[in-house]
């Protein structure tokens, strides 16, 4: 049964919300540009996080019927390995400069946030308890989510305006998915995190801290993860 139409004021204040966290993150990482090895950290284990306590265990539920735990799993290794072949045929056509990323996987982040606000609004459509679950786990990660646009944006192009106008998009994303579910993306935030963040951050900082802040963003999803699902 579908369940009756949600209001626009009630679509509008949960993008508004989930945008509003991103905002939040995002300057956060800004402000702490100077300590941008405990913000690397971080958004590298929430990242992973994301990746391996969310996104890979709710695609292995969902699809378990449909291509069994060998095909959901080969799936996440298709978007690992699209992104690491898309990201290492960019880098040679720079000469190894690495400004892509910059853009790059800054711009899957806010893919990723435009699925999550499609799936809110069509888990509203479907029951309002689905929508509103949704809604509770995706605001439970947008922090994170506005740290690691920040963060992997920063971490390819050195350039704070680069950084806060894909914040912007990340922040608006999912209530552009709300108005127009959601894709196996464990196999790309993997990539990011472990193959960008979490080298970057140990490479310029290495020291204990910097390992603390990345068991914090797995911690921290890990947490959110439990409290969605409580």
């Amino acid at each position: 049964m579908v369940a009756a139409p949600v209001s626009f004021a009630v679509l509008a204040a949960i993008g508004v919300a989930a945008g509003a966290a991103t905002l939040l993150g995002g300057a956060l990482a800004l402000r702490l540009a100077s300590r941008v090895h405990l913000v690397l950290g971080f958004s590298a284990g929430a990242v992973i996080g994301v990746a391996l306590l969310d996104l890979l265990p709710e695609a292995l539920e969902l699809g378990r019927d449909v291509a069994g735990d060998r095909g959901v799993t080969a799936l996440a290794a298709v978007g690992f390995l699209a992104y690491l072949a898309a990201d290492r045929a960019l880098l040679m056509l720079e000469g190894g400069s690495a400004q892509h990323r910059g853009h790059f996987g800054a711009g899957a982040l806010t893919v990723h946030s435009l699925l999550d606000g499609l799936a809110i609004g069509l888990g509203l459509q479907a029951s309002v308890a689905v929508g509103l679950a949704l809604t509770v786990a995706v605001l439970a990660h947008d922090l994170a989510d506005g740290v690691n646009t920040v963060s992997v944006s920063l971490t390819g192009s050195k350039n704070p305006a680069i950084a806060r106008r894909w914040l912007i998009a990340d922040a608006a994303a999912p209530a552009v998915g709300i108005v127009a579910s959601r894709a196996v993306f464990s196999g790309l935030f993997l990539y990011i995190g472990a193959s960008e963040l979490l080298p970057e951050s140990h490479q310029r900082h290495p020291h204990a801290w910097t390992t603390a802040s990345t068991l914090l963003g797995v911690a921290l999803i890990w947490a959110a993860g439990r409290l969605a699902g409580a």
